[in-house]
């Protein structure tokens, strides 16, 4: 099997697979667990630090097929560049949204507090309560905008993390398939997000599943883009490294952390991405 296809099979199994899994669940038990999904996304985004800090920067600064390290300065760049463009694309988004939800106003904390307004799950279903086909549209073109938006840097980390390793011994088994199993996982809590408030409002459980797992596709391209661009070079697979790196800092510090916290208000989601980060680093290592 070729690296490319290995790299779309990989990123399908957790993109689409990992969300319609978290779609079966939800679809089936039609509840979900705010302490475990707050341990998952906190153990998820732990393992997502762990191995970008320990990985993907390092690749970044030591880029494969180069015998020269790239100018830290310029990674840094790339990362902080990853990071606003997430950010700012994000916040687009929150901006033109939020103000039709009644319950998110001065006091509602600055990120989301459950995967539902992660996702803006909430925001489609003021939509669907106008009962108009017009704007049940435009809330489920938003919900699948933030997915996407959420689910390309995913894919790009992947992408990129198995184009670092393309050549080595380890190119099908390394930080690349490492990414692709963590982020499957963290892509469980979000299908059942997506196909609770689908089987409520009247869709079958199958059609919400399906519906559910397509969601993930945006993953496939993101690891695609990632992949590609990391391949031209060692700078140019540096960047790559340096974009996917800040574009996942952003969603583990600026969603993942904020939300598992708020979610369970304890210090157990910390002792999770704890476990997390060390999971990761045993990934890279072992």
């Amino acid at each position: 099997m070729s690296m490319l296809l290995w790299v779309v099979v990989m990123t399908a199994v957790a993109g689409v697979g990992g969300t319609g899994l978290g779609g079966a669940i939800g679809a089936l038990l039609r509840r979900d667990s705010d302490k475990m999904v707050s341990l998952l996304l906190s153990f998820a985004g732990g393992v997502m630090l762990g191995v970008v800090c320990f990985d993907l920067i390092d690749g970044a600064l030591r880029p494969s097929g180069s015998d020269a390290e790239i100018n830290i300065f310029l990674v840094i760049g790339g990362i902080l560049f990853g990071y606003a463009v997430i950010f700012l694309l994000n916040y687009a988004i929150d901006k033109a949204t939020n103000h039709e939800i009644k319950h998110i106003d001065k006091n509602h904390p600055r990120t989301a507090d459950d995967l539902g307004e992660l996702i803006h799950e909430d925001h489609y279903e003021e939509h669907r309560k106008m009962n108009s086909s017009y704007q049940l549209f435009i809330g489920g073109v938003v919900m699948a905008c933030a997915i996407a938006l959420h689910n390309l840097p995913e894919g790009m980390v992947i992408g990129a993390s198995f184009a670092s390793g393309a050549g080595s011994a380890s190119a099908f088994t390394g930080a690349g398939l490492a990414m692709a199993v963590v982020i499957g996982l963290h892509n469980i809590p979000e299908g059942m997000a997506v196909s609770v408030p689908l089987v409520s409002g009247g869709m079958s459980r199958r059609k919400a599943i399906l519906t559910t797992a397509l969601t993930g596709a945006p993953t496939i391209l993101g690891a695609l883009i990632g992949y590609s661009v990391g391949m031209v070079g060692p700078l140019a697979l540096s960047m790559s490294l340096s974009f996917a790196s800040g574009a996942m800092l952003y969603v583990v510090f600026g969603e993942l952390l904020p939300e598992s916290i708020l979610m369970w208000r304890s210090k157990a989601p910390a002792f999770a991405t704890v476990i997390g980060v060390l999971t990761g680093l045993m990934i890279i290592r072992v």
